[in-house]
């Protein structure tokens, strides 16, 4: 099973992934690449289940991390560590490639020599049945099908870097990130710092497995990505620097509105001002015409009710995204306070 040259060494964190792993492998395993051209290893993080156990059926190589969890940043660093792939190709555990993701990327690198990373994106057609579930994964999707091209960011639930690229900017930061969080987004940063280049992809899809339930979704939303991007954009003063993907053009000021349409409605009832409801509702309705082309894309892949249904999301996902905004301002001011003047000045 070892090919002795692999191109692609295709690298699987997981933790507690024994449920997953049987049919993210095995879709793997039905990839039309040539097998001689890749080689997997999967990075068992630490699990209590039969991750390991499982991963063995298809693995070349399954690398076991000691107890207590390290997290993916660090498994994934592990990963590359074993590999031999000129390319490393990053995987999450819940995600379902389809049976050209593998050659999609050999393509893309061969037609585009200059490039040192790429991500491509969620298909349109999550596992899960719920509606949350098609909503995240589907928001996901509309996302990166806009952002495609060349990106700032990096993506590791289905991307791929140069191996050396890899190593010259010293992989995954899994001391500040370890647990699942923006490590990607951070190491996309600084791969854009070093001069290296990054295409977004999306033809290169891979099926999300997960289901998302509501709580999840609020806390990684707030604290395993809104809170820690706040703080790193603020550290690398680009808050208010449109960017691809989530940092538009325009979406600091519908964070505005929302937060806006919010307090006014928070104060029309206990000041006895139904006036304010007014104001209230047309910057919450300004928001959402907006979005339009958003609305309009859930409306042709789920129908009406499901696309009527996202509205409040949509308004909430900002309320969320103001309420980041606030407290990594908060933790990045305090950090600045007590940072002492021998640590400014060693």
């Amino acid at each position: 099973m070892n090919a002795p040259n692999p191109f692609l060494s295709v690298i699987v964190p997981a933790h507690q992934a024994a449920a997953f792993l049987p049919d993210t492998l095995e879709a793997l395993a039905q990839s039309d690449l040539p097998r001689e051209r890749w080689e997997l290893i999967v990075v068992d993080d630490a699990s209590r289940d039969a991750t390991a156990t499982v991963a063995s059926k298809w693995a070349d190589r399954v690398v076991s991390l000691d107890a207590p969890a390290h997290g993916p940043g660090f498994a994934r660093n592990s990963g590359a560590d074993a590999g031999r792939g000129a390319w490393l190709v990053f995987l999450d555990a819940d995600v379902r490639v389809h049976p050209d993701t593998l050659r999609r990327f050999v393509e893309t690198i061969e037609q585009n020599p200059g490039m040192d990373a790429m991500f491509g994106a969620y298909d349109d057609d999550p596992t899960e049945a719920g509606f949350l579930s098609r909503y995240r994964n589907l928001l996901h999707r509309y996302v990166h099908l806009q952002g495609a091209g060349e990106s700032e960011t990096f993506w590791a639930g289905c991307g791929a870097v140069r191996r050396s690229t890899f190593v010259a900017v010293g992989g995954f930061d899994a001391v500040r990130y370890p647990r699942p969080q923006i490590e990607d987004i951070e190491l996309g940063y600084r791969l854009r710092d070093h001069g290296f280049h990054i295409l977004l992809r999306p033809e290169i899809q891979g099926t999300h497995l997960k289901r998302w339930t509501f709580g999840g979704a609020l806390r990684t939303d707030l604290f395993d990505r809104g809170i820690p991007w706040v703080r790193l954009l603020l550290e690398r003063e680009r808050l208010t620097r449109p960017a691809g993907l989530n940092l538009r053009q325009g979406e600091s000021f519908k964070i505005a509105l929302v937060l806006t349409g919010i307090l006014l409605l928070l104060l029309a009832g206990p000041t006895g001002q139904p006036r304010l409801l007014f104001p209230a509702g047309a910057a919450l309705a300004l928001v959402l015409a907006s979005n339009h082309a958003l609305i309009r894309w859930f409306f042709r892949k789920e129908g009406p009710l499901f696309a009527l249904a996202v509205l409040p999301l949509n308004l909430w996902y900002y309320a969320i995204s103001g309420a980041a905004v606030a407290a990594g301002l908060v933790l990045h001011l305090s950090r600045r306070r007590l940072v002492t003047p021998e640590e400014v000045n060693p």
